[in-house]
């Protein structure tokens, strides 16, 4: 970004979006009370439009669009379980957020530990899932910040200057005041700039590259050549056999993972209607194919020789567009993918200080809080969240971000059975259901530990061994320890709280007037 052209377009597209994010204020409502409700969630007043582009610029990250094609740039066909994992998760999202949503919106809650609080009437079970959605978050709210980093380092500022600390703190500030007065509602506005950016960048970057590399063919023929010449490492095109179970079990399991983040939570939980979230989800699949092509630019980025350092292949895609794209049309690119981390940081950030007031500071703390004192806190909460993922980047190792996250990934998870297997049932003892997460906790974290922070860890006998997903590993122990705990638990009396949710207690099935087809009742 040293070059003119690049600079100042890169500069015109922060500025159009702080410019934005001012605008929030058109959308903050006057004469209403305050309410933690109203700062986290707009009210839950979102459409169709606005929460197809909240939804899906906080599903797909700028992290995600710099570390899908660097995966692919450096380890080739697995980078790619990031397509079917999103595509699961689209089917589940249809399923699981509609009914979600409308026990929430009937019950005033805004956090799924809300959600798990009415469901079993267990303090501890909701705390450990309030705390687990935080304590996931924050390591991936700092990702974003490596997101913007590799995007100033791929323009030609270096991380550790002057100058990329000041475009960083600048770029934070301004989200940070946006969101602290207009809590969800800045990220909002600003998701309907990223779209438009990010989509039109990476047509245009796929056009420019095809047109240079002679097709999708060429490209292909190219990077496979490459690869086998050793050019990007041990990078393949095509799944070995012994990656297929590790494909599989990452594109299941992060699916299962990504819909219990506080963030897709809160961005869900702030749509009008189930009607429109399910009207969402059928479109999300559009962000999938932007999500695709930032891969494709990856094998690119192969074909192309890009050269990156050790252990920096997320910037290889940055320095494939700054190398074929005329300077002004790279800095709009650049700005597009760094706004692609201002909208999921702000998101995180809300809903991390969001389960902090609700289920710690007004559940331990103290219980009577006003609503303006909640939102106070929440405000200040979000600020040190974004605060505290700068400081943890720049104070510790790219490394550490990236190691934390994977193993944020493996915890998520472990809170599944509580949110989403309580939406269809409350068999599963609340006491069973804690000691599951414990044991899940405990085992996914050590497997990934011994594996060198490796998400995929071997599994089976000698002779046996299958390479699999240590989040979805862990989830299965997790199940099991809760299914078998039920029964003993129940056999010796020990109570449950109540619910209060009025959900149906176990699955339900009813016949369709004039099919005779059944259906599994909403509740």
């Amino acid at each position: 970004m040293n070059e003119g052209g690049t600079l100042v377009a890169f500069l015109a597209v922060i500025a159009a979006t702080s410019l934005l994010a001012v605008a929030a204020r058109r959308f903050h409502p006057t004469g209403r009370l305050p309410s933690l409700e109203g700062w986290a969630l707009a009210d839950r007043g979102l459409g169709t439009g606005w929460s197809w582009l909240l939804i899906g610029g906080t599903f797909f990250t700028a992290y995600t669009f710099t570390a899908v094609p660097g995966l692919a740039y450096g380890n080739g066909a697995p980078a790619f379980f990031a397509i079917p994992y999103t595509i699961i998760a689209c089917p589940l999202a249809f399923v699981l957020l509609p009914r979600l949503w409308s026990v929430c919106a009937r019950n005033g809650y805004i956090t799924a530990a809300d959600f798990v609080r009415g469901r079993y009437g267990s303090p501890p079970l909701a705390l450990v899932v309030a705390l687990t959605g935080i304590l996931a978050t924050m390591p991936y709210l700092a990702l974003q910040v490596l997101g913007i980093r590799a995007i100033l380092a791929a323009g030609g500022i270096d991380a550790d200057a002057l100058g990329a600390d000041l475009a960083m703190i600048a770029l934070f500030a301004g989200l940070a005041v946006a969101t602290y007065r207009y809590g969800l509602r800045a990220p909002t506005v600003i998701a309907a700039f990223k779209g438009v950016a990010v989509f039109g960048s990476v047509i245009v970057a796929v056009w420019l590259v095809l047109d240079d590399l002679g097709g999708p063919g060429a490209v292909f023929e190219r990077a496979a050549r490459h690869m086998t010449e050793g050019g990007a490492g041990d990078a393949a095109l095509l799944l070995t056999p012994h990656q297929q179970a590790a494909y599989a079990t990452l594109a299941l399991g992060s699916a299962f993972a990504v819909l219990m983040y506080p963030h897709m939570l809160t961005a869900a939980f702030a749509a009008k209607s189930p009607d429109t979230l399910r009207r969402v989800t059928i479109g999300l699949p559009a962000w999938i194919a932007v999500l695709a092509l930032f891969g494709l630019l990856g094998i690119a980025a192969v074909a192309e020789r890009i050269r990156v350092t050790a252990g920096g292949a997320e910037v290889a895609v940055p320095l494939l567009v700054d190398q074929l794209m005329p300077p002004a049309v790279a800095g709009l690119v650049f700005g597009a993918i760094t706004v692609g981390a201002l909208v999921p940081a702000a998101v995180m950030s809300v809903a991390a200080a969001t389960s902090f007031v609700r289920n710690v500071y007004v559940e331990y703390v103290h219980p009577t809080a006003t609503p303006k004192r909640q939102v106070r806190i929440a405000r200040n909460v979000s600020l040190v969240a974004k605060v505290g993922a700068v400081g943890f980047v720049y104070g510790l190792r790219d490394q550490a971000a990236i190691n934390l996250q994977l193993l944020g990934g493996v915890w998520i998870l472990q809170i599944f059975p509580a949110v989403a297997i309580g939406l269809y049932t409350r068999r599963l003892h609340p006491r069973a259901l804690f000691t599951g997460w414990a044991v899940g906790m405990t085992a996914g974290t050590v497997m990934v530990v011994q594996e060198g922070f490796s998400p995929v860890v071997p599994l089976g006998p000698t002779g046996h061994v299958i390479e699999v997903y240590a989040g979805l590993a862990a989830l299965l122990v997790n199940l099991t320890v809760a299914v078998a705990l039920t029964p003993v638990l129940h056999r010796f009396g020990v109570p449950r709280g109540t619910d209060t949710t009025a959900l149906p207690p176990g699955l339900v099935f009813r016949r369709r007037p004039g099919t005779g087809a059944s259906s599994t009742c909403d509740g």
